[in-house]
Order: C-alpha cells, then sequence, then structure tokens
C-alpha cells in the first residue's frame, strides 16, 4: 500500500503522481490541507514539505524516482 500526502498547486507532487501511474504502483492520495489527520500524521513523521510517500516499509519527502523504481521492481 502506497500513500502520497499532497498539497495543490504542488510540482513535485504532481511528478510523483505520474511516476507512480507510469510505473504501475496503485496509490493512495490524501490531500494534507483538506484532511487535518494527514497534515499530522506528516508532522509526525518528521516532515514539512510534500509529497510525503509512505509505504508499509519506509516514507520519504519530495519526488524521489529512484525510490518510486525500487518499489516497482518488488
Amino acid at each position: 500500500m502506497v500513500t502520497v500526502y499532497t498539497k495543490p498547486a504542488c510540482t513535485q507532487c504532481r511528478f510523483t503522481q505520474k511516476e507512480l501511474d507510469r510505473t504501475g504502483i496503485p496509490y493512495t492520495t490524501l490531500d494534507v490541507t483538506k484532511n487535518p489527520d494527514a497534515l499530522q500524521h506528516v508532522q509526525t513523521l518528521g516532515y514539512l514539505q510534500a509529497p510525503v510517500v509512505e509505504t508499509d516499509t519506509e516514507h520519504w519527502s519530495g519526488f524521489k524516482p529512484d525510490k518510486i523504481k525500487a518499489l516497482a521492481n518488488n
């Protein structure tokens, strides 16, 4: 399960979603500006910028095509 925490007008968020789509990885998107619980969760993980990508085993912030590629290869 992959969750992408996003915000409006976020270029890195769009790139992350496009790369996940391109590699065929299913994901759920949560907008941290509309979901206070999602925002609190992201902050608890230690992040202050979007996107935050969370999988069953790891999480990261920003557009990281290398990490997305690694997910696709699992």
